[in-house]
């Protein structure tokens, strides 16, 4: 079901192009369709403006949250291709940071209001992971720690040392976070208990 206001729900097959180009296989027709899809996705946001109220699943019922949430899914479903394709791929700092900072919004917001999901799991008495980009200006502040607590997860930005550090470049972090890259990524640094970096991420992932 496709939600397009706080009250009203509309069944996917009434929402026009939902199911993709006729044409199956047709990558021609799929590149059209993409690009469509994607035209008419910004036309209606600008249209109903950030405070417009609509459904969401996170707790944030506007239409603000739909703009945020569509742009990283796009950077990361667009990593996956160029990274297929083995060609190179740099995300804008600031979208890659913020990113970043929904990704934990996420991860808190699922661990608090889905008790069977592996985030649960994410607790603890205070030991922290450091994520820290290396190739961003001192304005950006792109260090983030995040903190298992017995209460769930905390997060904040800004350099403390932690159980464990991931450094690099800033899209390699995002990607590696996302696990769209590995760990031993030649560009990618683990400092410390690398154990709890993969606990994290083998639990906080959606889909």
């Amino acid at each position: 079901m496709v939600r397009i206001r706080a009250e009203e729900e509309v069944p996917e097959e009434r929402v026009p192009g939902a199911a993709g180009p006729e044409a199956r296989g047709d990558a021609v027709a799929l590149d059209a369709w993409l690009a469509e899809a994607g035209k008419q996705v910004v036309a209606t946001l600008r249209e109903a403006g950030p405070g417009a109220e609509v459904w969401g699943w996170a707790g944030i019922r506007d239409a603000g949250f739909w703009a945020r949430r569509v742009t990283h899914e796009i950077t990361v479903h667009r990593a996956d291709a160029t990274l297929a394709a083995g060609l190179p791929y740099e995300v804008a700092p600031e979208v890659a940071a913020d990113a970043i900072d929904e990704w934990l919004q996420i991860v808190a917001y699922v661990q608090r209001t889905v008790p069977q999901h592996p985030a649960k799991e994410l607790r603890g008495a205070g030991r922290g992971i450091h994520l820290h980009a290396t190739d961003t200006e001192p304005e950006l502040n792109a260090e983030w720690l995040v903190e298992l607590t017995e209460d769930g997860v905390a997060w904040h930005r800004g350099h403390r040392k932690a159980d464990v550090a991931l450094r690099g470049p800033l899209t390699s972090v995002l990607l590696a976070f996302y696990r769209r890259l590995p760990l031993d990524a030649a560009e990618l640094e683990v400092l410390g208990e690398r154990d709890l970096l993969e606990f994290w991420l083998e639990r906080a992932t959606f889909g």
